[in-house]
């Protein structure tokens, strides 16, 4: 529906998918994007998607409980941890802030639920045309997954994608012919050997050479063969589609903010379910994390005062952690 404002504009503006829509139901973690129908008894399911106009880039992932009322139980915990971690998240991603401090605040919201955020997820920066920038911040940190300390700074963007569990947060490959989303490797060349993978890497170069794609958006029968033998010889990255085990319950929520001058602003949210979780929080850590504000504005309605410095102070936006008291009633920017 987007279009150009100025007609006098001659450039033509790209837009399109940068994310292809998931449905990742139950127990399965990310990346579901079937090339048909599905039928299964849905109990939970997280819709994860993302877009661009001109290669700067918007992504939103959100888990909804399929049920009437308020969600209870551990079901409520698991959505709740991930909804109150992503609060924290969103105050301490701020210029002068590490990135390792974000990883160790989630992970103590997760405890304090008796959840696990659910290992080797990453939230990247976003530039034009780069859904996966260089600065990341680590869910969990293990010795086995190490990125480099960054600094957060003023105007960059950041996708926070966060994904809690019950189970053990250490989620499985179960069969790869689940995965259809992709994304073209641009620093990798090799001269294919077979003819449907040369036609299918064509159309992959013409179509998606930068964003991630579903096999669904390709010439079927061409790219069940082709697609093969580009990942073997990693012409291509999959997303792979990953599962907790059966049992296990699952959220996910991933937003894009901006780190602007006058504060943070979270420019995709969603709607909550009421939550009535089996958890409070009492750290006084994390309540202090969540009554940081996001904004900053200036004293005297912004007007400057000729010899006078013009102060900047944090606009109240307290976040309430998600607890049976609160229904799940946290801020929504």
């Amino acid at each position: 529906m987007y279009k150009n404002v100025k007609k006098t504009v001659k450039k033509k503006i790209e837009r399109g998918v940068a994310f292809p829509t998931c449905v990742s139901v139950n127990n399965t973690v990310c990346h579901c994007s079937p090339l048909r129908a599905m039928r299964r008894c849905w109990k939970r399911a997280t819709l994860d998607l993302g877009c661009h106009i001109d290669g700067f880039i918007a992504v939103v992932a959100h888990t909804h409980v399929l049920q009437g009322g308020p969600v209870t139980g551990r079901a409520a915990d698991v959505v709740a941890v991930a909804n109150t971690a992503a609060e924290v998240a969103l105050r301490l991603v701020r210029p002068g802030r590490k990135n390792k401090d974000v990883t160790e605040a989630i992970q103590k919201v997760a405890a304090a639920y008796d959840c696990k955020i659910v290992e080797g997820v990453l939230s990247h920066q976003l530039k034009q045309f780069v859904i996966d920038g260089n600065k990341v911040v680590l869910s969990v940190s293990n010795p086995e997954t190490r990125v480099d300390d960054a600094e957060f700074e003023e105007n960059e963007v950041y996708a926070i994608d966060i994904v809690t569990s019950t189970g053990d947060g250490k989620p499985k490959l179960l069969d790869e012919k689940q995965t259809t989303v992709y994304k073209r490797a641009v620093d990798r060349n090799y001269h294919l050997k077979m003819k449907a993978s040369r036609f299918i890497f064509s159309e992959i170069s013409q179509k998606f050479p930068i964003m991630p794609f579903s096999a669904r958006a390709l010439e079927e029968k061409r790219a069940r063969l082709g697609l093969v033998e580009c990942v073997n010889h990693d012409l291509l990255q999959p997303y792979p589609v990953l599962h907790e085990k059966a049992g296990d319950l699952v959220a996910h929520i991933k937003f894009t903010v901006l780190l602007m001058p006058n504060g943070s602003d979270r420019i995709t949210s969603h709607g909550l379910q009421e939550l009535q979780p089996t958890k409070t929080i009492e750290d006084p850590e994390i309540k202090s994390w969540l009554a940081l504000g996001i904004k900053s504005k200036k004293k005297d309605g912004g007007k400057k005062k000729k010899g006078k410095k013009v102060e900047k102070v944090e606009e109240s936006t307290k976040a309430e952690p998600m607890d049976a008291t609160s229904n799940g009633a946290a801020s929504q920017e």
